[in-house]
């Protein structure tokens, strides 16, 4: 699919994950202190939505059963069991819309 849309960049403040729809795939938006990642939104735990989650430190923090990914890579940061790390996406901003890129 290659580069699209995710939206405006007013819509990710810092701090906040949001789910967004690329290519039919979810994908949570991560804001760390003004810098925006991209991974899969699902879980890999037990199919949790991250964008219901919150954001500690560079991890997003899964709302069901406390899993931590890292914003960066996706990868698993904490949990007491084991799980998948999650796809990451890169990202760029471009007139002021954040685009994430998709294969």
């Amino acid at each position: 699919m290659g580069r699209v849309i995710a939206g405006p960049l007013s819509d990710f403040a810092p701090g906040s994950v949001t789910k967004v729809v690329v290519d039919g795939r979810d994908i949570a938006v991560v804001n760390v202190d003004g810098t925006c990642y991209a991974i899969d939104d699902t879980c890999t735990h037990a199919g949790a939505s991250l964008s219901e989650g919150t954001v500690s430190g560079c991890n997003v923090v899964c709302g069901w059963h406390g899993a931590q990914f890292d914003c960066a890579t996706g990868r698993l940061a904490k949990f007491p069991a084991t799980i998948r790390d999650l796809a990451s996406y890169p990202v760029s901003i471009e007139d002021g819309s954040l685009y994430v890129e998709v294969s």
